[in-house]
């Protein structure tokens, strides 16, 4: 249940992109899965860094650094607090999800995989979760396995006990995927997976924003997700993992800060957190999504929950009533995300003619393609909700589809 104290009228004051218009329409952003709006404190903080304080992180003594290092310190920990991992140099700043994902597949990849070990993917996941751990089996000589969906998007646990073995070296599966809002229960297949002695990276991308996570609860090996899908800034991202594992795989770049000595002969690495992050630090984004958790904090994640899976059983039961209206993907669990097809009508065209109607949503496979086929589809139009969005701009988004339908559906 939501908390009495949850404002949704004040906390969008705080967006300041939800006060512009979009062709000259009032804008509903249905589109957080993909990115979310930013708070004017994030952005404040920022700016503020770049005004007032920049300066590099790091092996400097002058006053500026210093402070740069200790807010860029400060965020780490912040990282560290908010996923609840047991040691700090468990929390690496990457690009983002799909640059997390890269580096342990390059590097797990390296230390552990032999030819002929196996890795299991499942089928609800996003390019950026299939295409690195492809690459790396063809470097390795390893195999790629895949879970398979139920009809309604659950992943078919008696399937993934099948296919572990002794030869499973990883899991890498999504949290929640971004195409039709599936919650995998991921603390149950890191149990299985486990008990194999196969190690688990989560894709955390489109769960952290939304619910709490607690990485030592889960188990989870690795976890990774974005800052701008935290109401962070883009081009930083969070890879967690474990301090035992992390030690035993080698650096995914060279340079900077990654080094402990360098010679013509040979260099020797610097340890975790750094060893994984050469060049130059994204200070600004780091304070930046230091400043975002800051704000999710002061809201609490089980309210942010509450409030969104209202807006989630609010919009199913409108968009039900659309006889034309298919939703894609009818898990046990959900997150606010909806993928539909309109019976007759492309998405695309959907998703422009709401565009011209002031709402921002999201069309095409999602970079989940194997996803789209497994539902019979080449493409959807999906709606996904943040914490600042509500139910009246749901009834003016039902209201657009339905005058859109009858415009592109009417009979001949």
């Amino acid at each position: 249940m939501k908390p009495a104290s949850f404002d949704v009228g004040k906390i969008r004051k705080d967006f300041p992109m939800l006060a512009k218009t979009m062709h000259g329409k009032p804008l509903i952003y249905f589109d957080s899965s993909a990115t979310a709006q930013k708070p004017q404190c994030m952005i404040d903080s920022i700016q503020d860094f770049y005004q007032n304080h920049y300066s590099t992180v790091h092996r400097t003594i002058y006053e500026s650094s210093l402070l740069a290092t200790k807010k860029y310190q400060e965020a780490r920990e912040k990282v560290q607090k908010l996923l609840n991992a047991s040691k700090i140099e468990e929390i690496i700043f990457t690009r983002g999800t799909t640059d997390s994902i890269n580096l342990v597949a390059y590097s797990f990849g390296k230390a552990f995989i032999k030819p002929g070990d196996e890795i299991i993917l499942t089928q609800i996941e996003h390019h950026a979760n299939i295409v690195p751990w492809q690459m790396m089996c063809e470097d390795r000589k390893a195999v790629l396995r895949f879970i398979p969906l139920d009809s309604q998007g659950n992943l078919k646990l008696e399937e993934f006990a099948k296919l572990l073995n002794s030869k499973t070296r990883l899991v890498a599966l999504t949290h929640v995927s971004n195409a039709i809002g599936t919650i995998n229960p991921v603390h149950e297949m890191i149990q299985m997976a486990h008990a194999y002695g196969s190690k688990v990276l989560v894709d955390g991308a489109q769960a952290v924003p939304h619910m709490k996570v607690d990485v030592q609860t889960l188990d989870a090996d690795f976890y990774a997700f974005s800052g701008h899908k935290l109401y962070g800034p883009t081009g930083i991202g969070i890879l967690y993992g474990k301090a035992e594992l992390l030690n035993q795989m080698p650096p995914y770049q060279g340079g900077g800060d990654m080094i402990d000595k360098v010679d013509w002969e040979e260099t020797t690495y610097n340890v975790l957190p750094l060893k994984f992050e050469a060049g130059t630090p994204l200070i600004a984004e780091v304070i930046g999504l230091g400043t975002a958790i800051d704000y999710i904090n002061t809201i609490g994640f089980s309210a942010i929950h509450a409030h969104e899976q209202e807006l989630l059983e609010y919009a199913i039961e409108k968009m039900e009533s659309i006889p034309q209206v298919r939703i894609i993907g009818k898990p046990k669990e959900k997150a606010a995300i909806i993928s539909f097809i309109v019976e007759g009508a492309h998405p695309l065209d959907i998703g422009t003619m709401l565009d011209l109607k002031g709402v921002a949503i999201r069309t095409g496979h999602h970079c989940a393609q194997p996803t789209m086929r497994h539902f019979g589809v080449p493409a959807t139009a999906r709606i996904s909700f943040g914490l600042y969005n509500t139910k009246e701009e749901i009834d003016h988004f039902i209201i657009y589809l339905q005058e859109i339908i009858e415009l592109l559906c009417a009979s001949p």
